[in-house]
């Protein structure tokens, strides 16, 4: 997974992709290295979510800037705006719902 080194680099991120997934890690969070290969192997089956990675203990400023109090965080955002945030604790049943639902809408839009 791609990792974004800058706060620019996220919001160019986030702007530039229709959708776009970030994960937010800590370097020293266990429970962030056992959900990064699980999530990387869900959004597998939606190729047009862009996922990228930010360490909150590298570029600081994404805590204040996306209010994310915990790590993980996960975001996804459609056409820049956030639709789908989980914390901690993800529930994957229920987040695999979330993507299927905004991804099977998107592509049956226009």
């Amino acid at each position: 997974m791609e990792k974004l080194q800058t706060i620019q680099e996220v919001v160019t991120f986030i702007n530039e992709n229709h959708l776009a997934f970030l994960y937010v890690s800590q370097e020293d969070c266990s429970v962030c290295h056992a959900l990064r290969p699980k999530l990387t192997e869900l959004l597998k089956h939606y190729p047009k979510i862009k996922l990228r990675e930010v360490e909150a203990d590298k570029v600081k400023v994404i805590s204040a800037e996306y209010l994310i109090f915990s790590a993980p965080t996960l975001l996804f955002f459609v056409d820049g705006k956030e639709y789908l945030r989980e914390g901690k604790f993800v529930q994957f049943k229920k987040l695999t719902d979330a993507i299927e639902q905004i991804y099977s809408f998107e592509e049956n839009k226009g």
